[in-house]
């Protein structure tokens, strides 16, 4: 009788990690001796985002993907005892890679994972090996409609309507909507996505968090100079695949990348913001390419 042997590496890993004071979940998976791929995930979900994608690339690729402070299955201490900023989202994930003792890596950057993604890669651009960004904004010209709705709403002081515009945005149906508006194909949008998205906003303390880090999210704005300095000045090998229908951030957002850097490799998909549920063995295809071609990886 044979006993049978696996792969380790070609399994996905289910890890936690005290990073900061706080317990960090993440998912790892692939060889470590090959090359790194960095997976930060936007609102309102978790590392989940990445599952299928964590799949098709751990036989090429090293994978890790965490759960920031608040979201999925990481910790979410108390606002009063923890600072739920997007600095210090940024500073936490620093501390991750730097414990994880991840180099030359190849950052993946979906909503939120721009402005926390960002903050780090300017301050450390020694870290960067490639970018891969989708749905992720650098550029006043890719605010779409749903965040420009929001920023009425603050500019005009109706906090009530800010309030009941950012619980939909949390509820089921909002969930839904960001994942299911723009797509081409809804019927490939699993409804895991969006009910363990739910699941975990319905944890206590999670909308709490949220509510406080919507508020902070003006705090990016400023920065996006600082950032498409960043881009200019070291111009690194950049593949951009986004949903050029997202309401959130359009298409425009995705071209406008091209100001700063000429030789971006861009792919505009006939979707919304979650790119990944839509056309994620296309988007796992063109990140293998890149990474050969371009990237030298």
């Amino acid at each position: 009788m044979k006993i049978a042997k696996s792969n380790d590496a070609l399994y996905v890993s289910y890890k936690t990690i005290t990073v900061g004071g706080v317990e960090l979940f993440y998912r790892e998976a692939g060889d470590p001796d090959k090359s790194t791929i960095l997976l930060l995930h936007g609102f309102p979900s978790s590392s989940h985002m990445f599952r299928n994608l964590i799949e098709q690339l751990s036989t090429e690729y090293h994978l890790i993907a965490p759960d920031y402070p608040g979201f999925g299955y990481s910790s979410c201490p108390d606002p009063s005892e923890f600072d739920y900023s997007f600095d210090h989202l940024a500073e936490i994930i620093e501390q991750f890679i730097d414990t994880l003792n991840l180099q030359h890596i190849s950052f993946y950057m979906q909503d939120y994972g721009g402005p926390v993604g960002f903050r780090v890669i300017n301050k450390r651009p020694e870290l960067v090996k490639s970018l891969i960004i989708q749905n992720a904004n650098v550029f006043l010209e890719g605010l779409g409609p749903d965040v420009q709705k929001i920023g009425a709403l603050t500019a005009a002081g109706d906090f009530a309507g800010l309030d009941a515009a950012i619980e939909y945005m949390m509820s089921l149906a909002g969930i839904k909507e960001q994942y299911v508006s723009g797509t081409l194909h809804p019927d490939r949008i699993s409804p895991d996505s969006y009910y363990i998205d739910h699941f975990f906003f319905g944890q206590p303390g999670k909308k709490a968090v949220q509510k406080i880090l919507f508020a902070n999210y003006g705090s990016n704005f400023p920065k996006y100079p600082e950032w498409q300095a960043y881009l200019r000045k070291h111009q690194p090998p950049v593949l951009i695949t986004w949903g050029k229908n997202d309401t959130i951030f359009p298409g425009s957002g995705a071209l406008a990348y091209q100001k700063e850097l000429p030789d971006a490799e861009i792919h505009l998909f006939d979707g919304g913001h979650f790119l990944l549920e839509e056309y994620g063995i296309e988007v796992a295809k063109l990140i293998s390419s890149f990474l050969e071609k371009k990237a030298g990886i």
